[in-house]
């Protein structure tokens, strides 16, 4: 599962500030039982983490993440990373309802992938699924909050497939490139993200989706 990616952050969690996501120290808590999950960790097997994943890396926990249900119980986390992982699953629908089951209520869930029209997406032959800014629609929370023009007709007209999850999107961001030189970009198109992808993105073409989300559960 992991083993393609080349993009990880070792032991970096991501904090809101305002227009872009910044590293912070990772929380203390009790070692014995861990309340932090990285699914998919491949290498970046992180202390006081459970660490899932589909390979036997040493130190993570081995599960078949395409089959559900994973091996918590409901409602244990309270921080979740999915980064480069949720493409190569078989089923998003179903892979995001597991990880809003064994969520805490307000729990994290900090998910990295590679944007669709992206090279880090379509010349991965391991890659199932694509993703844009809009992935997390579906599920997205928008009680209490004003729609913008563009967002009525789908969020008015969605289907989340039967799910219960549901998600608060506190941030969601394209990320353009590694390289210093072009970091001056991800201001530019995240000014208004949606917009950029709909009319621009082919010509600028982000590496990467950020979401930043909270689980909602009553």
């Amino acid at each position: 599962m992991a083993r393609f990616r080349v993009c990880r952050n070792s032991r970096l969690v991501f904090a809101r500030r305002p227009g872009r996501f910044t590293p912070m120290t990772e929380p203390s808590g009790n070692p014995a039982h861990p309340r932090r999950l990285n699914v998919g960790c491949g290498l970046d097997i992180r202390p006081g983490w459970v660490n899932l994943d589909m390979v036997d890396y040493g130190g993570n926990t081995l599960t078949d993440l395409n089959k559900y249900p994973w091996p918590f119980p409901e409602s244990h986390f309270e921080e979740i990373l999915c980064s480069h992982v949720l493409e190569h699953l078989a089923n998003f629908n179903a892979a995001i309802t597991e990880i809003w089951r064994v969520a805490q209520p307000g729990a994290l869930l900090v998910v990295r992938v590679p944007f669709f029209l992206s090279t880090k997406y379509y010349s991965e032959p391991d890659h199932r699924i694509p993703f844009g800014i809009r992935s997390f629609d579906n599920y997205e929370d928008i009680s209490g909050r004003r729609l913008r023009f563009y967002e009525k007709w789908k969020l008015g007209h969605r289907t989340n497939y039967g799910s219960p999850a549901r998600f608060l999107v506190e941030e969601k961001r394209f990320h353009f490139s590694n390289f210093a030189a072009l970091r001056w970009l991800n201001g530019l198109i995240n000014l208004e993200p949606v917009v950029y992808e709909r009319f621009f993105a082919t010509w600028l073409t982000p590496e990467e989706v950020w979401f930043r989300l909270r689980v909602v559960k009553h």
